[in-house]
Order: C-alpha cells, then structure tokens, then sequence
C-alpha cells in the first residue's frame, strides 16, 4: 500500500491573501518554518526547514486567523506544485503543538 502522509510541528511563518479556486474555495498560501534536533549517523543534527503549504475550504479560513508565529502540529499530505518544479504540503488538519 502506498501511503504519502507528513505530521510537521512548525511555526506560522507567513501567509498570503485568500484567495479563490475556480470554483469559489478559500484557499492560503503559507510558509512554514520548522527546527528540531534529530538523531542521524550516531549523532544529534540540527534540522531546520522552509516548507511551501496551502490549505482549502474551512480549513484555510482558520489558518488565516492564526497569528504569524505561532506554532502548530499540521498534518495533510505532498503534491507537485503547479509548475511542477517544487513540493507543496497540502495541509488537512493542524492542531496545537
């Protein structure tokens, strides 16, 4: 079974407008900044990471409420972007961290 999932404890770095799918579903741009330590090789390495995400519908109107800074526990998925060129975490939940 293939299975493509990512949990991300990260910090709200920044949020673009809303904006609207053809459709009329909300969506948000956001930049996510995570860092952590994590055990590799034997030894602790500092992990620091800018993730690309977007959320739709309800989802992205709660988001967009959410202070720049604050952090959170997101879970949802990766997809290509439009261009194809670079990963984008389409967020499906985020609760606090």
């Amino acid at each position: 079974m293939q299975t493509n999932s990512l949990v991300l404890s990260a910090c709200i770095a920044e949020v673009e407008s809303m904006r609207y799918t053809p459709a009329g579903i909300p969506a948000l741009n956001l930049r996510l900044e995570h860092e952590s330590q994590v055990p590799e090789a034997g030894s602790q390495r500092t992990v620091k990471v800018v993730v690309k995400a977007v959320a739709f519908g309800t989802l992205a109107e709660r988001l967009a409420r959410q202070a720049i800074g604050s952090v959170w526990r997101f879970s949802g998925f990766l997809a290509n972007a439009r261009q194809g060129k670079s990963l984008v975490f389409h967020i499906q939940e985020f609760l606090p961290d």
